[in-house]
Protein backbone atom coordinates (compact mmCIF):
# COMPACT_ATOMS: atom_id res chain seq x y z
CA UNK A 1 0.00 0.00 0.00
CA UNK A 2 2.94 2.37 0.56
CA UNK A 3 4.53 1.76 -2.43
CA UNK A 4 1.19 1.86 -4.60
CA UNK A 5 0.83 5.57 -2.59
CA UNK A 6 4.36 6.64 -3.37
CA UNK A 7 3.74 5.95 -7.41
CA UNK A 8 1.06 7.93 -7.15
CA UNK A 9 2.71 10.75 -5.35
CA UNK A 10 5.03 10.95 -8.51
CA UNK A 11 2.47 11.06 -11.31
CA UNK A 12 1.67 14.63 -11.48
CA UNK A 13 5.49 14.96 -12.18
CA UNK A 14 5.60 11.98 -14.93
CA UNK A 15 2.48 13.68 -16.42
CA UNK A 16 3.76 17.41 -16.82
CA UNK A 17 6.89 16.41 -17.82
CA UNK A 18 5.14 14.85 -20.81
CA UNK A 19 2.70 18.51 -21.25
CA UNK A 20 4.49 20.89 -24.24
CA UNK A 21 6.41 23.17 -23.51
CA UNK A 22 5.43 27.00 -24.04
CA UNK A 23 7.80 29.04 -26.00
CA UNK A 24 7.97 32.10 -26.51
CA UNK A 25 6.85 33.59 -30.67
CA UNK A 26 7.31 37.78 -29.44
CA UNK A 27 10.28 39.65 -27.90
CA UNK A 28 7.93 42.07 -26.89
CA UNK A 29 4.50 43.14 -25.73
CA UNK A 30 3.46 46.72 -24.85
CA UNK A 31 0.31 46.89 -23.10
CA UNK A 32 -1.77 48.91 -20.43
CA UNK A 33 -1.58 51.81 -23.16
CA UNK A 34 -3.29 54.15 -24.61
CA UNK A 35 -1.24 53.82 -28.04
CA UNK A 36 -1.73 56.18 -30.51
CA UNK A 37 -1.40 54.52 -33.78
CA UNK A 38 -1.32 57.34 -35.98
CA UNK A 39 -2.94 55.58 -38.46
CA UNK A 40 -4.67 56.74 -41.81
CA UNK A 41 -8.26 56.84 -39.04
CA UNK A 42 -5.99 57.73 -36.23
CA UNK A 43 -7.05 55.23 -34.07
CA UNK A 44 -5.60 54.68 -30.59
CA UNK A 45 -5.34 50.64 -28.94
CA UNK A 46 -3.96 49.58 -26.04
CA UNK A 47 -1.77 47.07 -26.50
CA UNK A 48 0.94 45.71 -29.59
CA UNK A 49 3.33 42.94 -30.22
CA UNK A 50 6.93 43.96 -31.23
CA UNK A 51 8.98 40.84 -32.57
CA UNK A 52 12.37 40.72 -34.63
CA UNK A 53 12.39 44.64 -34.09
CA UNK A 54 9.00 44.80 -35.99
CA UNK A 55 5.21 45.46 -34.79
CA UNK A 56 3.59 42.28 -35.58
CA UNK A 57 0.03 42.94 -34.23
CA UNK A 58 -1.79 45.57 -32.29
CA UNK A 59 -4.74 45.44 -30.70
CA UNK A 60 -6.36 44.74 -27.01
CA UNK A 61 -3.95 43.12 -24.61
CA UNK A 62 -6.39 39.77 -23.68
CA UNK A 63 -6.52 39.05 -27.32
CA UNK A 64 -3.02 39.78 -27.83
CA UNK A 65 -1.91 37.53 -24.83
CA UNK A 66 -4.17 34.48 -25.89
CA UNK A 67 -1.74 34.19 -29.35
CA UNK A 68 1.60 35.55 -28.12
CA UNK A 69 3.93 35.05 -25.57
CA UNK A 70 6.75 37.60 -24.68
CA UNK A 71 10.06 37.41 -23.70
CA UNK A 72 9.29 40.69 -22.15
CA UNK A 73 6.25 42.63 -21.26
CA UNK A 74 6.28 46.83 -20.65
CA UNK A 75 3.92 47.78 -18.55
CA UNK A 76 2.69 51.22 -19.77
CA UNK A 77 0.39 52.05 -16.78
CA UNK A 78 -1.67 53.67 -18.08
CA UNK A 79 0.97 56.27 -19.89
CA UNK A 80 0.26 57.63 -23.57
CA UNK A 81 2.54 56.03 -26.54
CA UNK A 82 3.54 57.00 -29.58
CA UNK A 83 5.32 56.14 -32.86
CA UNK A 84 8.98 57.54 -32.67
CA UNK A 85 9.35 61.25 -33.13
CA UNK A 86 11.08 62.17 -36.46
CA UNK A 87 12.52 65.19 -36.92
CA UNK A 88 12.17 66.60 -40.17
CA UNK A 89 14.75 69.40 -41.00
CA UNK A 90 18.27 68.93 -38.34
CA UNK A 91 21.98 69.72 -38.39
CA UNK A 92 21.86 66.57 -35.84
CA UNK A 93 26.25 66.31 -36.53
CA UNK A 94 26.54 69.76 -36.51
CA UNK A 95 24.37 69.74 -33.08
CA UNK A 96 26.81 67.29 -31.82
CA UNK A 97 29.95 69.24 -32.85
CA UNK A 98 28.45 72.40 -30.82
CA UNK A 99 28.53 70.36 -27.69
CA UNK A 100 32.07 71.06 -27.30
CA UNK A 101 31.87 74.37 -27.89
CA UNK A 102 31.35 77.99 -26.71
CA UNK A 103 27.08 78.16 -25.59
CA UNK A 104 25.60 81.25 -26.59
CA UNK A 105 22.07 80.28 -26.90
CA UNK A 106 20.13 82.95 -24.50
CA UNK A 107 22.70 85.36 -24.55
CA UNK A 108 21.35 88.88 -23.80
CA UNK A 109 24.65 91.03 -24.99
CA UNK A 110 27.78 91.24 -26.06
CA UNK A 111 29.26 91.88 -22.72
CA UNK A 112 27.61 88.18 -21.92
CA UNK A 113 29.00 86.54 -25.13
CA UNK A 114 32.68 88.15 -23.97
CA UNK A 115 32.18 86.32 -20.20
CA UNK A 116 30.88 82.89 -21.99
CA UNK A 117 34.36 82.82 -24.33
CA UNK A 118 36.76 83.59 -21.68
CA UNK A 119 35.05 80.97 -19.06
CA UNK A 120 35.53 78.69 -22.07
CA UNK A 121 38.81 79.72 -22.90
CA UNK A 122 39.86 78.86 -18.86
CA UNK A 123 39.17 75.45 -19.95
CA UNK A 124 40.41 74.90 -23.12
CA UNK A 125 44.16 76.88 -23.57
CA UNK A 126 45.00 75.77 -27.41
CA UNK A 127 42.99 76.05 -30.41
CA UNK A 128 40.36 77.89 -32.45
CA UNK A 129 37.83 79.80 -29.99
CA UNK A 130 34.44 77.78 -31.42
CA UNK A 131 31.25 79.38 -30.42
CA UNK A 132 27.42 79.12 -31.70
CA UNK A 133 23.62 80.81 -30.94
CA UNK A 134 24.31 84.12 -30.03
CA UNK A 135 21.33 86.27 -31.52
CA UNK A 136 21.71 90.64 -31.49
CA UNK A 137 17.50 90.69 -31.72
CA UNK A 138 17.39 89.22 -27.86
CA UNK A 139 19.79 92.47 -27.01
CA UNK A 140 18.82 95.69 -25.84
CA UNK A 141 20.55 97.25 -28.68
CA UNK A 142 19.95 94.67 -31.67
CA UNK A 143 23.04 95.74 -33.86
CA UNK A 144 25.73 93.59 -34.63
CA UNK A 145 28.69 93.75 -32.51
CA UNK A 146 32.31 94.46 -33.72
CA UNK A 147 35.32 92.69 -32.89
CA UNK A 148 37.79 95.24 -30.58
CA UNK A 149 37.24 93.55 -27.65
CA UNK A 150 37.78 89.87 -29.12
CA UNK A 151 41.11 91.40 -30.69
CA UNK A 152 42.36 92.75 -27.48
CA UNK A 153 41.22 89.36 -25.56
CA UNK A 154 42.82 87.25 -27.91
CA UNK A 155 45.16 88.66 -29.89
CA UNK A 156 47.02 85.51 -31.54
CA UNK A 157 44.30 82.87 -30.97
CA UNK A 158 41.86 82.62 -33.24
CA UNK A 159 38.28 82.80 -32.11
CA UNK A 160 34.87 82.53 -34.75
CA UNK A 161 31.11 82.98 -32.96
CA UNK A 162 28.34 82.14 -35.34
CA UNK A 163 24.95 83.54 -35.10
CA UNK A 164 21.59 81.19 -33.95
CA UNK A 165 20.67 80.86 -37.43
CA UNK A 166 24.53 79.84 -38.48
CA UNK A 167 23.73 82.74 -41.55
CA UNK A 168 26.02 85.19 -39.95
CA UNK A 169 28.96 85.35 -37.48
CA UNK A 170 31.83 87.39 -35.71
CA UNK A 171 35.48 86.82 -35.95
CA UNK A 172 38.64 88.20 -34.65
CA UNK A 173 41.42 89.79 -36.66
CA UNK A 174 43.17 86.91 -35.62
CA UNK A 175 41.04 84.78 -37.36
CA UNK A 176 40.30 86.81 -40.61
CA UNK A 177 44.10 86.83 -40.84
CA UNK A 178 44.09 83.43 -40.87
CA UNK A 179 41.76 83.26 -43.95
CA UNK A 180 43.29 86.19 -45.62
CA UNK A 181 40.20 88.30 -45.46
CA UNK A 182 40.55 91.86 -46.61
CA UNK A 183 38.37 95.64 -46.14
CA UNK A 184 36.11 96.01 -48.75
CA UNK A 185 36.36 92.28 -49.96
CA UNK A 186 33.54 91.08 -52.55
CA UNK A 187 32.16 87.82 -52.38
CA UNK A 188 28.48 86.60 -54.33
CA UNK A 189 25.80 85.62 -52.19
CA UNK A 190 27.80 87.05 -48.87
CA UNK A 191 29.08 90.31 -47.21
CA UNK A 192 32.44 91.18 -45.23
CA UNK A 193 31.33 94.07 -43.46
CA UNK A 194 33.41 97.05 -43.89
CA UNK A 195 33.20 100.38 -41.92
CA UNK A 196 35.50 103.10 -42.33
CA UNK A 197 37.52 100.82 -44.58
CA UNK A 198 38.18 98.23 -41.28
CA UNK A 199 36.85 95.30 -41.35
CA UNK A 200 34.20 94.93 -38.26
CA UNK A 201 34.42 91.07 -37.99
CA UNK A 202 30.72 90.61 -39.09
CA UNK A 203 30.58 88.01 -41.97
CA UNK A 204 26.64 86.97 -43.69
CA UNK A 205 26.16 83.87 -45.25
CA UNK A 206 28.72 82.97 -47.61
CA UNK A 207 31.63 85.31 -46.24
CA UNK A 208 31.54 82.76 -43.12
CA UNK A 209 32.87 80.18 -45.22
CA UNK A 210 36.00 82.42 -45.97
CA UNK A 211 36.95 81.53 -42.37
CA UNK A 212 34.95 78.30 -41.38
CA UNK A 213 37.46 76.41 -44.13
CA UNK A 214 40.61 77.46 -42.52
CA UNK A 215 39.45 76.08 -39.49
CA UNK A 216 41.21 72.10 -38.62
CA UNK A 217 39.19 69.57 -39.45
CA UNK A 218 38.27 67.19 -36.35
CA UNK A 219 39.46 63.95 -35.59
CA UNK A 220 37.65 60.57 -36.38
CA UNK A 221 37.33 60.15 -32.79
CA UNK A 222 36.36 63.90 -32.68
CA UNK A 223 33.60 63.39 -35.60
CA UNK A 224 32.54 59.81 -33.66
CA UNK A 225 31.96 61.61 -30.13
CA UNK A 226 29.64 64.37 -31.73
CA UNK A 227 27.65 61.86 -33.86
CA UNK A 228 27.25 59.81 -30.11
CA UNK A 229 26.68 62.75 -27.85
CA UNK A 230 24.11 63.83 -30.22
CA UNK A 231 22.23 60.78 -30.32
CA UNK A 232 22.01 60.73 -26.71
CA UNK A 233 20.47 63.91 -26.23
CA UNK A 234 18.11 63.18 -28.97
CA UNK A 235 16.88 59.60 -27.66
CA UNK A 236 16.11 61.43 -24.16
CA UNK A 237 13.51 63.46 -26.22
CA UNK A 238 12.13 61.06 -27.96
CA UNK A 239 13.22 61.40 -31.52
CA UNK A 240 14.22 57.88 -33.66
CA UNK A 241 14.77 59.26 -36.87
CA UNK A 242 16.44 62.72 -37.33
CA UNK A 243 16.92 64.36 -41.05
CA UNK A 244 20.21 65.71 -41.20
CA UNK A 245 20.40 68.67 -43.55
CA UNK A 246 23.52 69.49 -45.75
CA UNK A 247 26.68 66.92 -44.96
CA UNK A 248 29.54 65.88 -47.30
CA UNK A 249 29.65 62.26 -48.45
CA UNK A 250 32.28 60.95 -46.77
CA UNK A 251 30.41 61.30 -43.54
CA UNK A 252 28.05 58.79 -44.90
CA UNK A 253 30.48 56.00 -44.44
CA UNK A 254 31.44 57.20 -40.55
CA UNK A 255 27.64 57.22 -40.19
CA UNK A 256 27.26 53.45 -41.88
CA UNK A 257 30.41 52.31 -39.94
CA UNK A 258 28.98 53.38 -36.47
CA UNK A 259 25.54 51.73 -37.49
CA UNK A 260 26.92 49.07 -38.60
CA UNK A 261 28.79 48.43 -34.68
CA UNK A 262 25.69 48.90 -33.43
CA UNK A 263 27.28 51.96 -31.76
CA UNK A 264 25.34 54.39 -33.70
CA UNK A 265 21.20 53.33 -33.26
CA UNK A 266 19.56 57.00 -34.45
CA UNK A 267 18.01 56.24 -37.87
CA UNK A 268 19.20 59.04 -40.14
CA UNK A 269 18.07 60.90 -43.61
CA UNK A 270 20.77 62.56 -44.89
CA UNK A 271 20.60 65.44 -47.50
CA UNK A 272 23.89 65.95 -49.24
CA UNK A 273 24.73 69.67 -49.72
CA UNK A 274 24.87 71.28 -52.98
CA UNK A 275 28.33 70.66 -54.22
CA UNK A 276 29.91 68.94 -57.57
CA UNK A 277 31.88 66.24 -55.40
CA UNK A 278 28.77 65.07 -53.04
CA UNK A 279 26.43 65.34 -56.72
CA UNK A 280 29.01 63.28 -58.72
CA UNK A 281 29.04 60.72 -55.46
CA UNK A 282 25.42 60.34 -55.38
CA UNK A 283 24.58 59.81 -58.92
CA UNK A 284 27.71 57.51 -59.26
CA UNK A 285 26.64 55.23 -56.64
CA UNK A 286 22.62 55.82 -56.67
CA UNK A 287 20.46 55.75 -53.47
CA UNK A 288 22.20 54.48 -50.60
CA UNK A 289 19.38 52.85 -48.36
CA UNK A 290 19.67 50.73 -45.05
CA UNK A 291 17.03 50.28 -42.25
CA UNK A 292 19.47 53.19 -40.41
CA UNK A 293 20.08 55.09 -43.12
CA UNK A 294 19.03 56.99 -46.35
CA UNK A 295 20.68 59.07 -48.70
CA UNK A 296 18.75 60.26 -51.69
CA UNK A 297 18.51 63.86 -51.34
CA UNK A 298 20.43 67.23 -51.50
CA UNK A 299 20.56 70.20 -49.69
CA UNK A 300 20.61 73.52 -51.59
CA UNK A 301 20.84 77.01 -50.20
CA UNK A 302 18.78 79.55 -51.86
CA UNK A 303 18.89 82.54 -49.54
CA UNK A 304 20.26 83.32 -46.18
CA UNK A 305 17.92 84.31 -42.54
CA UNK A 306 15.56 87.30 -42.12
CA UNK A 307 17.41 87.66 -37.89
CA UNK A 308 20.61 88.69 -39.98
CA UNK A 309 18.56 90.11 -43.04
CA UNK A 310 20.25 87.81 -45.39
CA UNK A 311 16.78 86.15 -46.65
CA UNK A 312 16.12 87.50 -50.18
CA UNK A 313 12.65 89.83 -50.01
CA UNK A 314 11.03 90.96 -53.15
CA UNK A 315 10.74 94.92 -51.54
CA UNK A 316 12.98 96.05 -49.34
CA UNK A 317 13.28 95.10 -45.87
CA UNK A 318 10.77 97.32 -43.59
CA UNK A 319 13.63 98.13 -40.70
CA UNK A 320 16.28 98.37 -43.40
CA UNK A 321 15.51 100.85 -46.88
CA UNK A 322 17.24 99.69 -50.11
CA UNK A 323 17.95 96.17 -48.75
CA UNK A 324 16.63 93.19 -50.24
CA UNK A 325 18.60 90.67 -48.66
CA UNK A 326 20.27 88.39 -51.12
CA UNK A 327 20.39 84.59 -53.40
CA UNK A 328 23.26 82.91 -52.16
CA UNK A 329 24.10 81.78 -55.82
CA UNK A 330 22.68 82.66 -58.99
CA UNK A 331 19.62 82.04 -60.31
CA UNK A 332 21.05 79.61 -63.42
CA UNK A 333 23.04 77.62 -61.50
CA UNK A 334 19.30 76.70 -59.00
CA UNK A 335 17.84 76.00 -62.38
CA UNK A 336 20.71 73.95 -63.71
CA UNK A 337 21.13 71.24 -60.41
CA UNK A 338 17.19 71.45 -60.48
CA UNK A 339 17.43 70.24 -64.04
CA UNK A 340 20.01 67.74 -62.98
CA UNK A 341 18.44 66.19 -59.60
CA UNK A 342 15.27 65.80 -61.63
CA UNK A 343 16.84 63.88 -64.56
CA UNK A 344 18.95 61.64 -62.00
CA UNK A 345 15.77 61.04 -59.61
CA UNK A 346 16.82 62.18 -56.81
CA UNK A 347 14.67 64.71 -54.14
CA UNK A 348 15.72 68.16 -54.32
CA UNK A 349 15.41 70.38 -50.79
CA UNK A 350 16.20 73.79 -50.71
CA UNK A 351 16.67 76.66 -47.95
CA UNK A 352 14.09 79.36 -48.73
CA UNK A 353 13.21 82.08 -46.10
CA UNK A 354 12.44 85.31 -47.61
CA UNK A 355 9.30 85.86 -50.14
CA UNK A 356 11.97 85.76 -52.98
CA UNK A 357 13.97 82.91 -52.32
CA UNK A 358 10.34 81.00 -52.05
CA UNK A 359 9.35 82.82 -55.44
CA UNK A 360 12.57 81.98 -57.24
CA UNK A 361 12.42 78.20 -55.89
CA UNK A 362 8.77 77.17 -56.48
CA UNK A 363 8.67 78.50 -60.22
CA UNK A 364 12.00 76.40 -60.95
CA UNK A 365 10.83 73.14 -58.95
CA UNK A 366 7.16 73.99 -61.21
CA UNK A 367 9.42 74.10 -64.21
CA UNK A 368 11.16 71.24 -63.13
CA UNK A 369 7.99 69.08 -62.05
CA UNK A 370 5.83 69.94 -63.94
CA UNK A 371 2.83 69.69 -62.35
CA UNK A 372 1.45 66.79 -60.31
CA UNK A 373 3.85 64.41 -59.22
CA UNK A 374 5.31 62.09 -56.21
CA UNK A 375 8.96 63.48 -56.18
CA UNK A 376 8.26 65.42 -52.98
CA UNK A 377 10.71 67.82 -53.91
CA UNK A 378 10.96 69.74 -50.70
CA UNK A 379 10.83 73.76 -49.54
CA UNK A 380 13.15 73.95 -46.35
CA UNK A 381 11.50 76.20 -44.13
CA UNK A 382 9.25 78.16 -46.81
CA UNK A 383 9.31 80.81 -44.09
CA UNK A 384 7.82 83.97 -45.95
CA UNK A 385 5.42 83.40 -48.61
CA UNK A 386 3.98 85.77 -50.94
CA UNK A 387 0.35 85.39 -51.14
CA UNK A 388 0.20 84.48 -54.77
CA UNK A 389 2.85 82.14 -54.57
CA UNK A 390 0.89 79.73 -52.37
CA UNK A 391 -0.93 77.74 -55.24
CA UNK A 392 2.54 76.37 -56.49
CA UNK A 393 3.42 73.97 -53.17
CA UNK A 394 -0.15 72.31 -54.41
CA UNK A 395 0.12 72.27 -58.46
CA UNK A 396 3.46 71.01 -58.47
CA UNK A 397 2.87 68.75 -55.37
CA UNK A 398 6.10 70.61 -53.57
CA UNK A 399 6.44 69.71 -50.12
CA UNK A 400 6.78 72.92 -47.24
CA UNK A 401 9.15 71.57 -44.94
CA UNK A 402 8.83 73.81 -42.01
CA UNK A 403 10.16 74.27 -38.21
CA UNK A 404 7.55 75.74 -35.90
CA UNK A 405 9.36 77.09 -33.04
CA UNK A 406 10.74 79.22 -35.89
CA UNK A 407 7.47 81.21 -35.42
CA UNK A 408 7.99 82.20 -31.79
CA UNK A 409 11.73 82.50 -31.94
CA UNK A 410 11.49 85.21 -34.66
CA UNK A 411 7.70 87.24 -33.77
CA UNK A 412 9.07 89.46 -31.11
CA UNK A 413 11.04 91.17 -33.96
CA UNK A 414 9.83 89.41 -37.47
CA UNK A 415 7.40 92.17 -38.07
CA UNK A 416 9.84 94.78 -37.71
CA UNK A 417 11.96 93.11 -40.51
CA UNK A 418 8.91 92.49 -42.71
CA UNK A 419 5.72 94.93 -41.96
CA UNK A 420 2.93 94.02 -40.71
CA UNK A 421 1.18 92.74 -44.16
CA UNK A 422 4.34 90.63 -45.60
CA UNK A 423 3.87 89.17 -41.71
CA UNK A 424 0.46 87.84 -42.41
CA UNK A 425 2.41 85.73 -45.26
CA UNK A 426 4.92 84.40 -42.80
CA UNK A 427 4.98 81.08 -40.63
CA UNK A 428 2.10 80.45 -42.29
CA UNK A 429 1.50 76.97 -41.38
CA UNK A 430 -2.30 76.00 -42.11
CA UNK A 431 -2.33 77.78 -45.00
CA UNK A 432 0.64 75.66 -46.38
CA UNK A 433 -1.02 72.38 -44.65
CA UNK A 434 -4.13 72.85 -47.23
CA UNK A 435 -2.12 72.77 -50.48
CA UNK A 436 -1.11 69.30 -50.19
CA UNK A 437 -2.81 68.19 -47.30
CA UNK A 438 0.40 67.29 -44.84
CA UNK A 439 3.46 68.73 -43.85
CA UNK A 440 6.77 67.32 -42.31
CA UNK A 441 8.16 69.07 -39.22
CA UNK A 442 11.22 69.48 -37.70
CA UNK A 443 12.97 72.30 -35.36
CA UNK A 444 16.72 72.73 -37.13
CA UNK A 445 18.89 72.48 -34.56
CA UNK A 446 21.21 73.50 -33.36
CA UNK A 447 19.42 76.64 -34.43
CA UNK A 448 16.33 76.14 -32.21
CA UNK A 449 15.96 73.19 -28.95
CA UNK A 450 16.26 69.78 -29.85
CA UNK A 451 12.99 69.07 -28.12
CA UNK A 452 10.10 67.82 -30.37
CA UNK A 453 7.47 68.60 -27.61
CA UNK A 454 8.72 72.14 -28.31
CA UNK A 455 7.56 71.53 -31.66
CA UNK A 456 4.28 70.15 -30.40
CA UNK A 457 3.70 73.11 -28.48
CA UNK A 458 4.65 76.18 -31.26
CA UNK A 459 2.68 74.60 -34.01
CA UNK A 460 -0.68 73.97 -31.71
CA UNK A 461 -0.28 76.70 -29.47
CA UNK A 462 1.58 79.19 -30.92
CA UNK A 463 3.46 80.74 -28.19
CA UNK A 464 6.97 80.72 -26.57
CA UNK A 465 7.64 79.09 -23.52
CA UNK A 466 6.73 81.88 -21.48
CA UNK A 467 3.18 81.42 -23.09
CA UNK A 468 3.37 84.27 -24.71
CA UNK A 469 1.43 86.28 -26.33
CA UNK A 470 -1.18 85.07 -24.53
CA UNK A 471 -3.62 84.68 -27.45
CA UNK A 472 -0.79 83.27 -29.58
CA UNK A 473 0.96 84.54 -32.55
CA UNK A 474 -1.07 84.50 -35.63
CA UNK A 475 -3.09 81.79 -34.39
CA UNK A 476 -5.01 81.24 -37.70
CA UNK A 477 -1.80 79.62 -38.61
CA UNK A 478 -1.83 77.13 -35.90
CA UNK A 479 -2.22 73.40 -36.26
CA UNK A 480 -4.36 71.10 -34.11
CA UNK A 481 -3.05 68.54 -32.05
CA UNK A 482 -3.75 65.81 -34.50
CA UNK A 483 -1.80 67.89 -37.70
CA UNK A 484 0.92 68.36 -35.58
CA UNK A 485 1.11 64.43 -34.23
CA UNK A 486 0.96 63.60 -37.78
CA UNK A 487 3.92 66.30 -38.86
CA UNK A 488 6.18 64.58 -36.49
CA UNK A 489 5.37 61.27 -37.42
CA UNK A 490 4.33 59.79 -40.20
CA UNK A 491 4.08 63.05 -42.25
CA UNK A 492 7.73 63.38 -41.69
CA UNK A 493 8.62 59.69 -42.67
CA UNK A 494 6.43 60.62 -46.06
CA UNK A 495 8.65 63.37 -46.71
CA UNK A 496 11.49 61.03 -46.18
CA UNK A 497 9.89 58.31 -48.65
CA UNK A 498 9.74 56.11 -45.23
CA UNK A 499 6.07 56.19 -44.46
CA UNK A 500 5.39 52.00 -45.43
CA UNK A 501 8.35 51.77 -42.86
CA UNK A 502 8.10 54.32 -39.77
CA UNK A 503 5.98 56.86 -38.96
CA UNK A 504 2.74 54.85 -36.97
CA UNK A 505 2.44 51.79 -34.82
CA UNK A 506 1.66 49.34 -37.70
CA UNK A 507 1.93 45.97 -38.08
CA UNK A 508 5.09 45.16 -40.32
CA UNK A 509 6.62 48.64 -39.38
CA UNK A 510 10.10 49.23 -37.36
CA UNK A 511 9.26 49.09 -33.80
CA UNK A 512 10.21 52.86 -32.59
CA UNK A 513 8.32 54.00 -29.81
CA UNK A 514 8.03 56.85 -27.38
CA UNK A 515 6.26 56.59 -23.87
CA UNK A 516 5.71 59.93 -22.49
CA UNK A 517 4.83 61.00 -18.84
CA UNK A 518 1.64 63.38 -19.60
CA UNK A 519 -0.81 62.40 -22.83
CA UNK A 520 0.28 65.15 -25.32
CA UNK A 521 -3.27 65.21 -27.35
CA UNK A 522 -5.16 65.93 -24.07
CA UNK A 523 -3.19 68.23 -21.83
CA UNK A 524 -3.62 71.39 -20.99
CA UNK A 525 -2.22 73.51 -23.63
CA UNK A 526 0.03 75.55 -20.84
CA UNK A 527 1.23 72.10 -19.42
CA UNK A 528 3.17 70.75 -23.22
CA UNK A 529 6.38 72.22 -22.39
CA UNK A 530 6.72 70.02 -19.21
CA UNK A 531 6.00 66.89 -21.06
CA UNK A 532 8.77 64.19 -20.30
CA UNK A 533 10.01 61.14 -21.64
CA UNK A 534 9.80 58.18 -20.17
CA UNK A 535 11.49 56.00 -22.53
CA UNK A 536 12.23 55.59 -26.13
CA UNK A 537 12.66 52.58 -28.33
CA UNK A 538 14.01 51.68 -31.89
CA UNK A 539 13.54 48.58 -33.59
CA UNK A 540 12.42 47.26 -30.04
CA UNK A 541 15.26 48.06 -27.71
CA UNK A 542 14.92 50.43 -25.15
CA UNK A 543 17.54 53.45 -26.03
CA UNK A 544 16.22 55.71 -23.17
CA UNK A 545 14.76 55.51 -19.80
CA UNK A 546 13.90 58.62 -17.72
CA UNK A 547 15.84 58.15 -14.66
Amino acid sequence: MTKKLALLALLPLFIACKQPKKEYNADMLVKNATVYTVDSAFTTKEAFVVNGGKIVAVGKADSLEKIYLAREVVDAQGKAVYPGFIDAHTHFYRYGMSLNEVHLEGTKSWDEILDSVQTYAGRNADGWIIGRGWDQNDWQTKQFPDKAKLDSLYPMRPVILTRVDGHAAIANQAALNIAGVKPGQKIDGGTVETINNKLSGILVDNAVGLVTRKIPDPTDVQVQAALLDAQRNCFAVGLTTVDDCGLDYPMINVIADLQHKKALKMRMYVMLSDNEANINYLFKRGVYKTPGLNVRSFKVYADGALGSRGACLIHDYSDRKGWKGFLLSSQKHFEDVAQRIAAKGFQMCTHAIGDSANRTILKIYAGALKGKNDRRWRVEHAQVIAPEDFKYFGENNIVPSVQPTHATSDMGWAGERLGAGRLKGAYAYKQLLQQNGWLPLGTDFPVENINPIYTFYSATERKDLSGNPAKGFQKENALSRVEALRGMTIWAARSNFEETEKGSIEVGKYADFVILDNDIMKAKGADLPHVKVLKTYVNGEKVYEKK
